[in-house]
């Protein structure tokens, strides 16, 4: 390592494991360090490790406003992912460290995953799969879905939203979406009707969720919204785990006031083998992995990678979230 770099701690577990010409770049112009831990640092942790560092590059790692402000020499956190919502962006502005992430870097491997959790959970196809294999033939029993006139209803019509929405054209399906901003210029291309939220809720098929988490979103799906759906209905989260109101969603499930439900992300995570809703026979559930394909890593690698050069080389990143930062830099 040569002397007078700048030095970058890596707590993201995956940045440069797929793809290593992105931890090269990095290592082009800063001294790297790669965490241990092998999972989120603590706060304890992340306070040791910011004493001395010029960069960070993040997973879920809470980056709050203790961290940012005991951290002497930080200038530029890079989010290994396309939220920021772990990171307190006020705190950093009025530091003066630059925030980049990765947006949309995922949405096709979200969009697909989706897609496959809507029938994985309307086919039974995991539970078909583990009465197979455990040498029984239940064919009765796994009466299922098809997608083909149904109607799907998606609840954020952003980059991954939208692209769910192409793939679900392809199945014949009908589609709502409910959105905080209109998007009149996607509807006639992608063959969408924008709807309110309970309109949706009560004629969707299938509900998806694809919305960031905010105040406005936390929680969104509660007793009264699952209330609205049809009891033939199924809920999918590939979004943010407390978007859904999981207790709610356990009582919906159980009492079969819904279908069914796949899941992929928790309001706590891990949420722990004694989860609730894991106890349940009509849910769909994977450990936040819709994104997590080789080519999104490495897109999220590469773009984590040159706007950290960028900002060292005295360039303009990309992919900041917060913007106003560097004009005042």
């Amino acid at each position: 390592m040569l002397m007078g770099k700048p030095k970058i701690f890596i707590t993201s577990r995956s940045f440069g494991r797929y793809c290593t010409e992105a931890l090269e770049l990095v290592k082009s112009v800063a001294e790297v360090e790669i965490s241990p831990y092998g999972r989120a640092l603590t706060e304890s942790e992340l306070l040791e490790v910011v004493k001395e560092v010029e960069g960070l590059v993040v997973g879920n790692d809470k980056i709050d406003r203790n961290v940012i402000e005991n951290a002497r020499n930080l200038k530029i956190v890079a989010r290994h992912g396309v939220s920021v919502s772990n990171i307190d962006l006020k705190a950093a502005t009025q530091n003066d460290v630059v925030v980049t992430y990765t947006p949309g870097a995922n949405a096709d491997s979200v969009a697909d995953f989706t897609i496959g959790l809507m029938i994985c959970v309307v086919r039974h196809i995991p539970r078909a799969h583990t009465s197979t294999v455990q040498g029984k033939w239940e064919s009765n029993k796994f009466m299922g879905m098809e997608l083909s006139g149904k109607t799907l209803g998606i609840i954020g019509l952003g980059r991954i939203g939208s692209k769910v929405a192409r793939r679900a054209k392809g199945f014949n399906m009908r589609i709502l979406y409910y959105d905080q901003i209109r998007k009149i210029h996607l509807e006639k291309e992608l063959g969408v009707e924008y709807v309110d939220l309970k309109t949706l809720l009560r004629e969707s098929d299938i509900v998806t969720l694809h919305v960031n988490l905010t105040d406005e979103t936390r929680g969104m799906i509660g007793k009264e919204e699952l209330g609205l759906m049809k009891k033939t209905a199924y809920l999918i989260n590939t979004a943010r785990g407390p978007v859904i109101d999981e207790k709610a969603l356990y009582e919906a499930l159980k009492k079969r006031k819904i279908a069914g439900a796949a899941i992929d992300v928790y309001s706590r995570e891990p949420p722990g083998s004694n989860f609730p809703i894991f106890e349940l026979d009509n849910v769909v559930v994977t450990p936040h992995i819709a994104a997590y394909t080789r080519e999104a890593i490495q897109r999220m690698d590469m773009m984590n990678a040159e706007d950290i050069v960028r900002f060292f080389k005295g360039e303009k990143p990309i992919y900041v979230a917060n913007p106003e930062v560097l004009e005042k830099l």
